[in-house]
């Protein structure tokens, strides 16, 4: 949870991707995440976080569905929606922020 906090507290923009092996909208997400990468580079870091894995940093956040994703900034929450999203409504979301 620490090494979460940290990551999440740095000054870019960090977008978290909660998902689980079983869950088929979250393979989904895989090649639009690269996709949001790949147009952002360096402005965006994108980790994924596996739910069954990490239960406690899912908890901590509420997180009850995946896919969840959320975009932190500076550490705070500044935006969060749970199922798929297309990687340009996802740009623009993080252009915004």
């Amino acid at each position: 949870m620490a090494n979460f906090n940290a990551i999440v507290s740095s000054s870019e923009s960090v977008l978290v991707d909660f998902h689980a092996e079983w869950c088929g909208p979250c393979k989904m997400m895989a090649p639009i995440l690269k996709e949001v990468k790949s147009s952002l580079g360096e402005s965006i870091k994108i980790i994924k976080i596996d739910i069954d894995k990490n239960p406690s940093i899912a908890s901590s956040l509420h997180v009850k569905g995946v896919p969840t994703l959320m975009l932190f900034k500076n550490g705070k929450s500044v935006w969060r929606q749970s199922g798929v999203l297309q990687a340009n409504e996802l740009i623009s979301v993080i252009k915004s922020n």
